[in-house]
Parts: C-alpha cells; structure tokens; sequence
C-alpha cells in the first residue's frame, strides 16, 4: 500500500510540474500562427526570445516560444527527455494558446523534433520551417570528424582524441558531446565576419533579462539517450512523406554552419525544393542572429 501511494505521489507531482511549462506568446493572437522549437537536448528558447522572438511578431506573425519539459525555464526533476515527452509539452502549448493549426519554426536539435511531431500530428501542422536544423545526425557527426582529421592532421593529440570518438557508441551522449566538443574547436558555431548588427543583437542578449535566464541542464542529454531509443536519426525519408502529404517544409541554413557538409544541404534543397531553401552567405548555426534581416525576409515571404 505504501508503494502505492509512493507511485501515485510520484504521478501527481509529475503531471503538476509538466503543466508548468515556460512559455510566452508575441504580437496578435489573430495573426499567423509560429511555434517556435529550441535546440537541444539541455537547450532553451532564450536566445530567440531574447534577440528574434519581437521582432517576427512586428511582421506580422503570433510567435510562441517555450522551452521543453527539464530544460531551460521548464524545470522538472522527473522529465524523462524522450520525444513522447516532447510532444505532450508541444500539444500542451496548443492547447494553452487554443490553436488548432500553427507554423512550427524548428532550429537545431528542434528540428528532429519538429519533423517527428509533423509526421505524428500532420493536421496540428501549417508547415514545417527548418532552421540550422539537424536532420541526417549520423552524416553530420561523420562530416565534423572527417573535417577534424583535415585540420588536425598534424596534431597527433587531436588525432588521438579523434579515434577515441569514433571508438564510442555512436547511441550514446559521450560521442555526440565529443562530436560537437570537436566542432566548437574548429568555429564551426561561429559567423566567419561577424556584422555590426550581429554583434549588437549578441550583446544586448548577454546584456538582458533572458540571458540572466539562460540555464541549460547538463542532465537533459544523458536523460535523454537513457530512456530515448531513437536517438541517431536520419529523417530524409520522414520529411519526403510529410511533404508527400501536402504539408509545406522550408528550410533556411548558414552557408559557414560548418556542422552540414554540401550533400547535406544538397540533400534537403532536394527534399523541400528550390523555392522552399535558402542558404545564407556569413552565417552559421544560430542564423537568425548571425543574420537577422534575412532571417526574417525568409520567414515573411515564405509563411504570409
């Protein structure tokens, strides 16, 4: 009996702190809807929020932002990290902002987020925005490795760091930790010539109230390959079937994210069409920092 009432504790704190989710809407509830879907895992929505959230809204556009269950703003000690979790927080954010069908804008990790979430609810879905967003891991964590090895070569402590990635589990969080340990070394995060306006937008974020709140929990990714079976995931085929059904994918991309190889984004201009992809000169992961005018020049043409 006491078990029981142990176990149901545990179920009613749960569903009281994933009712608890940091969100916050921008500009008018009549406009076109856009969720917006944070990287991860152990990532946060402040970066946009702080710098791009405003800023879509002022064009037009009712933008959410959240962050998921156990990360960031949306603490929870029991957040188990799987998808399943991920699109419980997502339907939750429909419900709290009485939506039936709304643009998902995905960045990064959000992005396998996104897609999956479009696949399994395609009628909660307007279309699919693809930004910076991983797609193919396996090829992207094999494209930072190879890049490593070219500019390492004469660097046998590097190479050896090297052969230790790729001796780990490549269905663990130490080989993508490592993997992107890697890419950081060689700026692949970095805009090459970072532009006046991209320094400011960087600086007022670091300067504000959502970078004073920029917690990522360093739990989120061992939660996550724990009690996530499908974590190495390639969703070429998923995004040509959700685009068979009628659902429109876009995809935006900095030309210096050095985490995609030129197949990769070949591969996704394939995918949602030339007049759905854009690559953008100077500009790396985090584009609608890097280069915000075009950013949103993407997002206004694309969704109005």
């Amino acid at each position: 009996m006491k078990q029981l009432l142990l176990l149901l504790f545990s179920v009613i704190v749960s569903a009281v702190e994933a009712q608890n989710l940091y969100s916050k809407a921008y500009g008018n509830p009549k406009d076109v809807p856009v969720i917006f879907i944070h990287g991860g895992p152990s990532g946060n929505a402040t970066l946009f929020e702080g710098t791009t959230a405003q800023k879509l809204a002022d064009i037009g556009f009712y933008v959410i932002v959240y962050d998921r269950r156990g990360e960031g703003r949306s603490k929870d000690d029991h957040a188990t990290m799987t998808f399943k979790e991920s699109f419980e927080d997502l339907n939750q954010i429909y419900a709290t902002y009485h939506l039936k069908k709304a643009n998902i804008l995905a960045h990064s990790f959000g992005g396998i987020i996104g897609t999956l979430f479009t696949k399994q609810f395609p009628g909660k879905v307007s279309s699919l925005t693809l930004a910076g967003a991983l797609f193919s891991q396996q090829e992207t964590y094999d494209h930072i490795l190879k890049q490593a090895k070219e500019k390492f070569k004469n660097d046998p402590s590097q190479l050896q760091e090297i052969t230790e990635i790729e001796n780990l589990s490549k269905n663990s969080a130490a080989y993508r930790k490592r993997c992107y340990e890697m890419a950081s070394k060689m700026n692949f995060f970095n805009m090459p010539s970072p532009t006046q306006e991209s320094k400011q937008l960087r600086q007022e974020y670091e300067a504000g109230e959502f970078y004073a709140t920029n917690f990522r929990n360093q739990e989120s990714p061992l939660k996550f390959y724990k009690n996530e079976s499908q974590n190495n995931l390639d969703n070429t085929s998923v995004l040509k079937e959700i685009k068979k059904h009628g659902i429109p994918i876009f995809a935006v991309y900095g030309k210096d994210d050095g985490i995609f190889s030129t197949k990769q984004l070949n591969d996704m201009k394939t995918i949602v069409g030339k007049n759905h992809f854009k690559s953008i000169d100077n500009c790396s992961h985090y584009l609608f920092v890097d280069q915000q005018d075009e950013f949103l020049q993407f997002m206004g043409g694309n969704l109005k």
